[in-house]
């Protein structure tokens, strides 16, 4: 078709009349082929037409088709040429679109007014997983048969929390250290070895009657380092016989997890994606519960149990578990007070240890977010 055909056409089209069917003699109902259309401002009437001479001399008026075929438009012939192609929508169609994108657009911001932002809550939006190893932590466990002790000093703030209803989301950062120390006389506690873990979160939480349903996503960095405690100086060696080497891992983590009122149970998948040594495995298989036994509480004390099994390893997996048990003071699901005895046994929660299986029961406190 030669530029010619629509250069110098002077028709243009009203949206009422082609909907109608009442454009000229022709029927949009009855059309099958493409509609040649060329806008004009040089219209007085302000009316829609078609130059149906024109028009029949390229094709038949009882074949033209707004719905099912293109529409070519020139938008004026001061228009320089420009052609429109609607690929295969008719106007009407367009319009309709249009009227339901800004149907959905309202909707969507209906919705977001409903919602309540709060900026660094004081409550986190999911509590730590009481048996698993990596929660923040602040307090200390004794070991009830060597000299060592660990010392936890982490938190999690949420900085921001959706509310919409029933529903809380949530966004946060992790800041934790895990130090081993070691007992000695005159009140002396040399450092040996240390993990520091940073990082990211976000967590979602729906709750209905006393009951909850969430995850937490996490995305973190671990490096652990052997510190002069573990140095003998009378020696000039490392304790132990184990020196100094490369540990960190990077990683993504999912905790899904549903509580029945006073009991939780919750699974853990964490994707290792980079790491030293790389002989790290890559995935870490969790599934774990905690259980506040609010019905036996007396005064501000609330008697727990927890569990966490968890399938890591260097090389080859290997099972940990891990035990809690003892008393939060406060309430079961906020911030408190706990003094618990714990048990671990499988690969050393320590990164500078690793490899190393290790069996231990253990006495400590903690404060809880």
């Amino acid at each position: 078709m030669n530029n010619n055909f629509y250069r110098k056409e002077i028709s243009h089209f009203d949206l009422s009349l082609l909907a109608s069917g009442k454009a000229g003699e022709l029927s949009v109902t009855e059309l099958e082929h493409n509609v040649i259309l060329s806008l004009s401002k040089d219209d007085r009437n302000g009316m829609s037409h078609f130059d149906l001479p024109r028009l029949n001399r390229r094709v038949k008026a009882s074949g033209l088709s707004v719905t099912k075929s293109n529409v070519i438009l020139s938008l004026s012939k001061d228009d320089g040429r420009e052609i429109r192609y609607f690929n295969g929508l008719s106007v009407i169609d367009k319009v309709y679109n249009f009227r339901l994108t800004l149907l959905y657009l309202l909707i969507f911001l209906s919705s977001i007014t409903a919602q309540t932002s709060i900026w660094f809550p004081k409550e986190i939006n999911v509590q730590p997983f009481t048996a698993n190893f990596l929660e923040p932590k602040a307090g200390f466990l004794f070991n009830t048969s060597n000299d060592k002790i660990r010392l936890d000093i982490g938190t999690s703030q949420d900085i921001l929390h959706i509310i919409n209803q029933n529903d809380i989301f949530s966004f946060g950062a992790d800041l934790f250290t895990y130090t081993r120390l070691r007992s000695e006389k005159d009140f002396h506690f040399p450092v040996e070895t240390i993990d520091y873990l940073f990082g990211i979160n976000a967590s979602a939480r729906r709750i209905f009657c006393d009951n909850e349903v969430g995850l937490r996503f996490r995305f973190s960095h671990i490096s652990a380092h052997l510190v002069d405690g573990q140095f003998d100086k009378s020696t000039n060696q490392w304790r132990d016989g184990r020196i100094p080497q490369v540990y960190s891992r990077e990683f993504i983590e999912l905790f899904p997890f549903i509580r029945f009122y006073d009991l939780r149970f919750y699974v853990g998948l964490t994707y290792i994606f980079h790491s030293s040594p790389k002989e790290i495995k890559k995935e870490i298989y969790q599934i774990g519960f905690d259980y506040f036994a609010t019905k036996f509480s007396f005064g501000t004390a609330t008697p727990f149990i927890a569990y966490d099994f968890k399938l890591s390893g260097k090389e080859k997996y290997v099972g940990n578990n891990f035990i809690n048990f003892g008393l939060k003071f406060g309430q079961f699901n906020k911030r408190g007070f706990s003094i618990y005895y714990s048990y671990i046994s499988g690969m050393s929660v320590h990164g500078e240890y690793l490899g190393i299986n290790e069996n231990y029961s253990s006495l400590g406190f903690n404060l809880d977010l």
